[in-house]
């Protein structure tokens, strides 16, 4: 199995550590594939040029997965500010003149050709891709983060070329879901999962749906664990197809980076 992702990459600060940690979803759920078993895990971002790229850059090669096709620029790296909250991360806004917001990703032939093989790539709605999307359907299924954005335009413009979407529904309540679901299915996409924090997730796969509690953790930190999730479940369902084993594994995964600081570790000191 081959997972290849596309998109953001920042250097995640812990105001209240004076620590930053790599991350952004794409970073997040191809360490966390990688992790979970899948056998190659590539990654194409925009790259800035300096230490906190260059501490993401060595975490990716001590995780083992390639970011050959990736674009270096003259820029600082996005660097939200987090605050820990009980154990949950606020995000404080940062700069935005970094490498995430000068430059987008345009996907040369080179890049599709190497994207189509792969089995499925992971991108989402802070990666700023979408007009990509329909080519990037013609080489690979697409699994799309959502995060918290629902409204109708968006849904339109992105639910006809994925394959899996993943959303984070805290907020919403049963009849939102529900229309939710219907509206992304009816628009072409296959399967659909909602995480609801600690009420657990909803999936649905062509209208049938399926629920998954949350696996017991001593919580530290909850950064990264929807990424994680999303990781856990696309590995197992890609190499199985069986939606109560990803679930599972999905929510098994989740857990598991709830125990420790950062979307998958690799602490560093602000200014190093």
């Amino acid at each position: 199995m081959r997972m290849i992702a596309v998109g953001d990459n920042v250097a995640d600060c812990y105001l209240d550590q004076g620590l930053y940690y790599p991350g952004g979803n794409a970073v997040n759920v191809a360490v966390n594939c990688k992790r979970n078993g899948c056998e190659e895990v590539s990654y194409i971002g925009v790259f800035g040029n300096d230490k906190k790229s260059d501490h993401i850059m060595d975490s990716l090669d001590k995780e083992g997965i390639s970011y050959r096709y990736s674009r270096r620029v003259y820029a600082d790296s996005g660097s939200p500010g987090v605050k820990l909250v009980g154990n949950d991360r606020v995000f404080v806004r940062g700069a935005q003149d970094t490498a995430q917001h000068l430059l987008r990703l345009r996907l040369m032939p080179a890049d599709l050709e190497y994207i189509a093989g792969h089995d499925v790539c992971h991108t989402s709605c802070y990666s700023s891709i979408e007009r990509e999307l329909p080519v990037i359907k013609e080489h690979c299924d697409i699994s799309f983060d959502f995060s918290t954005r629902t409204d109708e335009d968006y849904l339109g413009q992105v639910c006809p070329h994925i394959k899996y979407a993943f959303f984070s529904g805290a907020e919403l309540d049963s009849v939102q879901i529900e229309a939710l679901i219907k509206t992304c299915h009816r628009l072409g996409t296959e399967i659909v999962g909602i995480t609801k924090g600690s009420e657990g997730a909803l999936f649905s796969r062509n209208g049938v749906l399926y629920k998954q509690g949350v696996t017991p953790a001593e919580v530290v930190d909850t950064m990264g664990a929807g990424d994680s999730f999303i990781a856990g479940f696309l590995v197992s369902y890609l190499k199985k197809g069986v939606m109560e084993e990803a679930l599972q594994s999905g929510a098994n995964s989740a857990a598991y980076t709830c125990t420790f600081y950062g979307g998958f570790g690799y602490p560093k000191p602000i200014g190093e």
